[in-house]
C-alpha cells in the first residue's frame, strides 16, 4: 500500500506543478496579451492624431488656394507677397476673383487644371488671390472688375504692360486663353530677369 499511496502523491504533486505552471503561463498570456492591446491603441491613437494634423494643414493650403491650385504656395496678403517678391527675386502674380461670380469660377476651374500654368505658377512665381481689393488703385489699371491677373515684379513695379486679350478689360482671361496666359507668364518671368540684369549691369 505504501508504494501506491507514494505514487498517488508523486501524482498528486505532478497534477499540482502542472495546475501552476499552466496557471503562470496563462497570466504571461494574459500580460503579453494586454501589452498588445495597449500597443495597438497607443498606434492607433498616434495615427489618429497624425491624420488629423495632416488633415488641418491640407485645409489651411486650401483655404489659401480657394481652388486656383492646392500644390502651390500661396501668400495671405498683398504685402506679404510684396515682400517675398522681393526676396525672392521672383515676380508676383496676383488673382483678382469673387467666389460666387461664375466668370471668376470658370476661370479657377481652367488654371486649376492647366498643367504648364500650374507648374510656372508652383516654381517661378509668388501667388496671392485675393477677393477683397486692395488700397493699392495700381492693381487696377483699368477699373475693379473680376476676375484680373496682374503682375507686379521685384522692384514693386505693376506690370501693367502684360495684358490679355480684351480692349475694354484689360487684365482678364476666359477659360480658353490659359495657353494666352501661361505665354503671358513666361514673357513676365523673361522680362523681369532681363530688367533686373540690366539693373545689376548699372
Amino acid at each position: 500500500m505504501c508504494p501506491s499511496r507514494c505514487l498517488a502523491a508523486v501524482d498528486l504533486e505532478r497534477g499540482r506543478l502542472y495546475l501552476v505552471h499552466l496557471f503562470h503561463s496563462w497570466g504571461h498570456i494574459t500580460h503579453t496579451l494586454n501589452m498588445q492591446h495597449w500597443i495597438v491603441c497607443v498606434l492607433l491613437l498616434f495615427l489618429v492624431f497624425c491624420d488629423v494634423s495632416t488633415q488641418r494643414k491640407k485645409k489651411s493650403v486650401q483655404t489659401l488656394s480657394r481652388g486656383w491650385g492646392d500644390d502651390i504656395t500661396w501668400v495671405q496678403t498683398y504685402e506679404e507677397g510684396l515682400s517675398k517678391a522681393v526676396d525672392s527675386k521672383k515676380p508676383l502674380m496676383i488673382i483678382h476673383h469673387l467666389e460666387d461670380c461664375p466668370h471668376s469660377k470658370a476661370l479657377k476651374k481652367a488654371f486649376s487644371e492647366h498643367q504648364t500654368i500650374q507648374r510656372l505658377a508652383k516654381s517661378d512665381f509668388i501667388m496671392l488671390n485675393l477677393v477683397h481689393e486692395t488700397t493699392d488703385t495700381n492693381l487696377a489699371p483699368d477699373g475693379f472688375y473680376v476676375p484680373r491677373i496682374l503682375f507686379v515684379d521685384p522692384t514693386l513695379t505693376v506690370r501693367a504692360d502684360i495684358a490679355g486679350k480684351y480692349a475694354n478689360r484689360m487684365y482678364t482671361y476666359e477659360p480658353a486663353d490659359m495657353d494666352f496666359l501661361a505665354e503671358n507668364m513666361m514673357k513676365a518671368k523673361i522680362l523681369l530677369k532681363n530688367d533686373h540684369e540690366d539693373h545689376d549691369d548699372l
